[in-house]
């Protein structure tokens, strides 16, 4: 037979079977319209909103967590139901009433809540658990939280408790408050402390930096049991202090807080503008730990995600990334990408990450599963993000080897002899024998030659040993690729036979 009638027969099997010979590019899309699946992990990045409205994996906002000091967390974030963003994360306080509003304006998060003066705000009950909601000592605390006043007007309050105390058969009236004096953040306290008459009980702290209308600062009021030191901070900077000491002085006796009749809390009842992140804590902010000093929007150290191992054929090459994304002005993403043939064996660094670029052409990147990695950076006053909305893989996926024709099965006694047509795939490298007692299900170990199945070099005859006589065995073939032996096409057509003595 001559080079061209080859050529022919070889065509003629390829249109019959409908068999590509040829490798074939294949692309798989993470994220997009369809949205972004598992991912196997996750530090420091969240899922907002990408290009074109679609899902996208951005950096996590620098929001408070709730931690074991926490007595009071509000992030006023949602989560479908509006109303979810006021609820305490720490789960000790409840709401009474409410007439604030989500608003898109925030410092920390996606959103905060909008005050509009109306005398009414947050009002919230506390549990036997919270500071504000038992009798009794408080121990250290901290209250913290930003604000972006609209008009920063004399009288607006941010904050307030009121009660009562009996103190030797005297009724005490108690207060503590924050609100707007000259353009500046004062707190007052009023028998709070146990044992302190010097100005009939009352404490004031007033900052003596000025609240400039729509721009956001953070603030916060400490109390520390050990020493008696009453702490105001305006954006980390102590703003005013006092001891809470017989004398005022530090090393003298501490007069501690001691709370009268449970009451409720409110918060922005008679303010005008945002507020975010509102955190009471069981304790003085550790002012030497770096991290909680951090108040931008966005984690300075950034954050990465990694997919999931992607399944693709054995021996598929990875070609290039296709990336929509959106990087502000001093933001970065930089991506990665790696793979192999078993992933169960995977660590951190093994196999290694490769470093790859939007659109270029990546080199010897092959195997069984696909990874894909994204370390996401912030700007550096940590104030943008950028985001990540759809990645998609082109790959080239080897061919599969054709299986083999006119499969064959001859019974004989405990043994059953297979024949078969050698595949019409150059690129076969042998094949793999499957066998079974029910059809279709190759889980077959009765043969000498081992379980199913049994790889085989490119021969086109076998026989199975060791089988039982009187059962049905059914087989299949598959061919495997002499480039690599795990690259397995589609199995033949079934045939079967019944072993037994003549």
């Amino acid at each position: 037979m001559n080079a061209d009638k080859k050529i022919i027969i070889f065509l003629f099997f390829c249109l019959a079977l409908g068999q590509n010979f040829f490798a074939e590019n294949k692309t798989i899309v993470l994220g997009g319209k369809r949205g972004w699946p598992d991912l196997s992990s996750a530090e420091g990045v969240a899922f907002g909103r990408g290009r074109f409205g679609y899902e996208a994996v951005e950096l996590s906002t620098n929001s408070r967590l709730v931690t074991g000091g926490t007595d009071l967390l509000l992030d006023f974030e949602k989560s479908g139901d509006m109303e979810e963003g006021f609820r305490d994360l720490a789960g000790k306080y409840s709401v009474e009433k409410n007439s604030l509003l989500l608003s898109p304006k925030s410092v920390m998060g996606h959103y905060s809540a909008l005050s509009r003066g109306n005398g009414k705000g947050l009002v919230l009950s506390g549990n036997s658990d919270a500071i504000f909601g038992r009798q009794g000592g408080t121990g250290s605390w901290t209250i913290e939280f930003w604000l972006c006043p609209a008009i920063a007007e004399n009288g607006e309050k941010v904050f307030e408790w009121h009660s009562s105390r009996i103190v030797d058969d005297y009724v005490l009236f108690q207060l503590i408050e924050a609100s707007f004096f000259n353009n500046r953040m004062q707190w007052n306290f009023t028998n709070i402390f146990d044992g302190m008459t010097e100005k009939n009980g009352e404490v004031t702290l007033l900052s003596y930096s000025a609240l400039i209308p729509n721009k956001w600062s953070h603030h916060e009021i400490s109390y520390d049991e050990e020493s008696g030191l009453l702490e105001c901070k305006i954006d980390s900077r102590v703003e005013a202090i006092k001891y809470i000491t017989e004398g005022g002085r530090e090393g003298r006796t501490i007069f501690q807080p001691v709370l009268g009749e449970v009451s409720t809390i409110n918060i922005a009842p008679a303010y005008t503008g945002c507020i975010d992140d509102f955190r009471i804590l069981s304790q003085v902010t550790d002012s030497s730990n770096p991290r909680n000093l951090n108040y931008d929007k966005y984690k300075i150290d950034g954050g990465r995600f990694e997919s999931m191992p992607i399944m693709v054929t054995p021996g598929s090459v990875m070609n290039k990334l296709q990336i929509l994304d959106n990087a502000p002005p001093q933001t970065e993403i930089r991506y990665y990408v790696r793979a192999g043939e078993n992933f169960y064996n995977w660590s951190d660094t093994n196999p290694a990450w490769v470093q790859v670029k939007n659109n270029e052409d990546i080199k010897n990147v092959k195997g069984r599963y696909f990874q894909v990695a994204a370390d996401l950076y912030p700007d550096g006053a940590g104030k943008r993000t950028p985001s990540v909305t759809e990645i998609k893989i082109n790959y080239t996926q080897v061919p599969l080897p054709t299986a083999p024709f006119r499969v064959k099965a001859e019974p004989g006694d405990s043994c059953v002899d297979l024949s078969w047509a050698y595949s019409v795939d150059e690129n076969a490298g042998g094949y793999y024998i499957f066998y079974g007692n029910r059809p279709g299900e190759y889980l077959g170990t009765d043969a000498d030659q081992g379980p199913s199945p049994i790889k085989v070099d490119n021969i086109t005859s076998f026989r199975l040993t060791g089988l039982k006589n009187g059962a049905i065995y059914y087989f299949a073939l598959s061919t495997y690729s002499k480039e690599e032996a795990q690259i397995s096409g589609n199995l033949s057509s079934e045939v079967d036979a019944r072993p037994g003595r003549r």
